[in-house]
């Protein structure tokens, strides 16, 4: 049975860099193009319209930025999509507040198209951080751990605990499972209760939280 096509919205306000993007996207059979933005507020607009799987949001965009929109996407639909925010700086301390705010992951402007293609790919189907050493070095820069570590810290058991701290290094669940001699099933019933712990949406968030509280190291 052949899979429904990745859909796509970009939201940039280069007219050229979206132009670039849609050329790429729209050569493979499995992605396609639901729709444009030029701004963080018709990103969102078009969001709810299309309803893509994946958004790529620039980060910094007139009006509202693509951490605002980020916010209001994942708030305001039940179903929403991935986000991948684009920046031209991989240190850039607005690529870490998206993440904060529900990213999934982020893409250097100036990425080829193999590499564009297969992150589109991997965050749109796979259960592993995009790009984990990027997301590791973007935390080393910016965050600052808790001075103690906070309540949800002492609610993980001890199973969960170890799922994080490895989730945190970009393993999926199935490389998690062969790590734990355990089965991928019971892997992922773990990563739910670590999500639902940690109050965080998906594994991106769930990492920086890990970070932030000084419960798993960004460097190692």
């Amino acid at each position: 049975m052949t899979r429904a096509p990745i859909r796509i919205v970009l939201a940039d306000d280069e007219r050229m860099v979206r132009t670039a993007l849609r050329a790429i996207l729209s050569a493979e059979a499995d992605l396609e193009v639901a729709g444009e933005a030029a701004t963080g507020a018709e990103a969102v607009s078009v969001v709810r319209d299309t309803r893509p799987d994946v958004v790529l949001m620039d980060v910094r965009m007139p009006e509202v930025d693509g951490i605002r929109a980020t916010e209001r996407i994942l708030a305001t639909l039940d179903e929403p999509p991935r986000v991948v925010v684009l920046t031209t700086f991989e240190n850039d301390s607005y690529v870490y507040d998206a993440l904060r705010a529900g990213a999934a992951g982020f893409l250097l402007k100036r990425a080829d198209a193999d590499t564009l293609v297969q992150a589109v790919r991997l965050v749109a189907r796979s259960d592993t951080l995009l790009f984990p050493s990027a997301v590791r070095a973007l935390a080393a820069e910016h965050i600052r751990p808790a001075s103690a570590p906070p309540a949800w810290v002492a609610r993980l058991t001890e199973r969960e605990g170890e799922v994080l701290r490895l989730l945190a290094t970009g393993l999926t669940n199935a490389e998690i499972a062969r790590r734990m001699g355990v089965g991928p099933a019971t892997v992922k019933t773990h990563v739910a209760s670590v999500l639902a712990k940690t109050g965080t949406r998906d594994r991106t968030q769930a990492a920086l939280r890990a970070y932030e509280a000084g419960f798993a190291k960004p460097v190692s």
